[in-house]
């Protein structure tokens, strides 16, 4: 079982508002500097969402939403910290997360 943990908010919050371009590619920098594998996706109309989201009936609001998606629990608390206006969950899955619905 894998343990995903994520951070999302508007689309246009992420790719308006704050630098996430700069934070991912230094986080992939970093990564690859450390011989780390990327454990990250940054997708936009995040499917998961409305799944464990059970209060939102209506699937038309995921499409305006991003999320950043990570193994790393830590990651996604610094992002939290980071960029504030965020919200921060995690889920559950058998597989490696796929960032396209199939």
């Amino acid at each position: 079982m894998y343990n995903y943990h994520f951070a999302i908010a508007s689309q246009s919050f992420f790719l308006d508002q704050e630098p996430m371009e700069e934070i991912l590619r230094e986080r992939t920098n970093y990564y690859q500097s450390s011989n780390k594998e990327i454990d990250f996706w940054f997708i936009l109309n995040p499917y998961f969402y409305h799944n464990i989201n059970k209060s939102s009936n209506d699937n038309s609001i995921n499409k305006s939403l991003a999320a950043i998606i990570s193994l790393d629990k830590e990651f996604i608390q610094w992002l939290k910290l980071r960029v504030a206006f965020v919200h921060t969950g995690s889920f559950q899955s058998n597989s490696v997360f796929l960032p396209e619905k199939s």
